[in-house]
């Protein structure tokens, strides 16, 4: 894998090019935004780490410009700035994926990792479990290449549990991502989706599975 590392902070650009490249990920690293920028429509990269406050030109500008270029390069934004109105800002502009710092790079390494499987292959990346696929273009669910009708929350609890099929998430970690804007929603309301969505896929090849002390997970037959 090779990766466009986009990052102003020395040390912090330093320690994670050397600990990438020791996990076998190829690491070209830049501090400035115009950097990235030429890089990006020069050299061929499998995944793109960006922080946002950049000198030159700054990290939604080089998203914005990416994809206005219609690469579709995998992106994971890796920046200090973590409220909700920055991560919903940056994934609505074409972010793939969000990190906040600080963060463990065992969990960036995985994350590099889930989204380059999801885009190799595919001239758009789409999320995916076996017969059930987001489209990220038309925002919708198809299951066995047949829309699949979901209420919004429905295809919240679903798209967050589909971004990494297999992988468990408990009640609060979907709670968060999908009601981080209700305080007075509780995690049992998390159930009575599940509850749903099980039924709405019962017999289709795929399933959410209950694992015990972790949570649920999307599997295919």
């Amino acid at each position: 894998m090779r990766i466009l590392l986009v990052e102003d902070e020395p040390s912090l650009g330093t320690w994670l090019s050397r600990a990438l490249e020791h996990a076998g990920i190829q690491v070209e690293w830049v501090g400035d935004g115009r950097l990235a920028d030429r890089a990006l429509q020069q050299h061929d990269y499998d995944a793109l780490v960006l922080d946002l406050g950049l000198p030159g030109l700054d990290g939604h500008s080089v998203l914005r410009r990416l994809r206005e270029r219609d690469q579709r390069l995998p992106a994971l934004i890796l920046t200090a700035r973590a409220s909700l109105d920055e991560r919903v800002h940056a994934l609505n502009a074409g972010a793939d994926d969000f990190l906040a710092k600080p963060f463990e790079l065992a969990e960036l390494e995985a994350r590099l990792h889930a989204l380059v499987r999801r885009a190799r292959g595919t001239e758009h990346p789409r999320l995916a479990c076996g017969p059930l696929v987001f489209d990220g273009v038309r925002k919708q669910f198809a299951l066995h290449g047949e829309p699949l009708p979901l209420s919004p929350r429905e295809q919240a609890v679903l798209r967050v549990l589909v971004q990494r099929s297999g992988e468990p998430f408990s009640k609060q970690q979907i709670l968060e991502r999908v009601f981080s804007d209700d305080e007075d929603v509780h995690p049992e309301a998390v159930e009575v989706f599940v509850h749903r969505l099980r039924k709405r896929l019962d017999g289709s090849g795929v399933r959410i599975v209950t694992l015990r002390g972790l949570g649920y997970a999307l599997e295919s037959d």
